[in-house]
């Protein structure tokens, strides 16, 4: 059962849902106000607490049950699990086969400044009534966390993504988002900075200097002028530069620090999900297309 777990890990242990005698977490900080944690427990999984930021979970495997708002609640493998900051909950195996799940924390704060750029407007927190959903966007956004590293523009757009999910949920938060009005002339500085600078993880708050827009105003107006989140976008230029390195006799290793990445597992990673093949096989293909021209 364990072994069906997938997902990122890390040594520190979330504050409120400390270990208990038997099953395993792991957790690690995706930037200030937002980390990601990853669980299994037999039976008995922690007490009631609460926490002081969302908490946006998927289960995994088994059946998790647990005690929110004076209600006793299931959520079973591919079901989402949203509670709301300051709120009373425990968690517990639903069977004797235990349950696993992987979890956001997000400070409210991070929640707020996004559905701000949303909506055009300070609103109230989102609030989703039904505590377990079976929300696709939310799921897919979940297992997608999972697979980032500690980079700010990844986290915007991880933000954005849970805070317009959550607004979508809540009728009371509005309606429908505020139109996008692209600032051209914003969205193409951006884009023309992280076209120049293709060898490091670009900080939100210096695409903010450039464009003069919040990163989330940034990161909406990216997207519809685009296609692509500023993420995506900086990941891919990045990308390339690993390829065009590739066709020397550099060692991967220091491929993977000319073009920003933090080691080679981590170039490989994010090679391989987009070209489809490891940077490896991509430099051995290049070299047998290579032989075959001089033949």
């Amino acid at each position: 059962m364990v072994t069906k777990l997938r997902g990122a890990g890390g040594a520190r242990l979330e504050r409120s849902c400390g270990a208990t005698r038997s099953g395993w977490l792991r957790s690690r900080e995706l930037s200030d106000g937002v980390q990601l944690l990853q669980a299994w427990f037999p039976g008995h999984g922690f007490d009631k607490h609460r926490h002081d930021t969302y908490a946006i979970g998927l289960t995994d495997v088994g059946v998790q049950a647990f005690d929110y708002r004076g209600v006793a609640e299931v959520s079973t493998p591919g079901k989402v699990v949203v509670l709301h900051p300051d709120e009373t909950h425990d968690g517990r195996a639903g069977t004797p086969d235990g349950f696993g799940y992987r979890i956001i924390y997000v400070a409210p704060a991070r929640i707020h400044e996004a559905a701000r750029a949303i909506r055009g407007h300070p609103c109230a927190l989102p609030f989703l009534r039904e505590p377990v959903t079976a929300n696709e966007r939310l799921a897919s956004t979940i297992t997608a966390a999972f697979r980032l590293g500690p980079e700010p523009l990844a986290t915007d757009d991880l933000i954005l993504r849970l805070a317009e999910a959550l607004l979508d949920g809540d009728p009371s938060c509005g309606g429908a988002a505020t139109p996008i009005r692209l600032d051209g002339s914003a969205v193409a500085r951006a884009r023309q900075f992280l076209d120049a600078q293709t060898t490091r993880v670009i900080r939100s708050a210096e695409l903010e200097e450039v464009s003069g827009l919040t990163r989330y105003d940034l990161a909406r107006q990216f997207r519809a002028a685009f296609g692509t989140s500023p993420y995506r976008y900086s990941l891919m230029r990045r990308l390339d530069c690993a390829r065009a390195q590739l066709r020397r006799t550099r060692s991967l290793a220091d491929v993977a620090l000319a073009a920003g990445f933090a080691d080679q597992p981590h170039l490989s990673r994010m090679f391989k999900s987009a070209f489809g093949v490891t940077p490896a096989r991509y430099r051995a293909l290049e070299a047998k297309r290579a032989i075959s021209r001089l033949a």
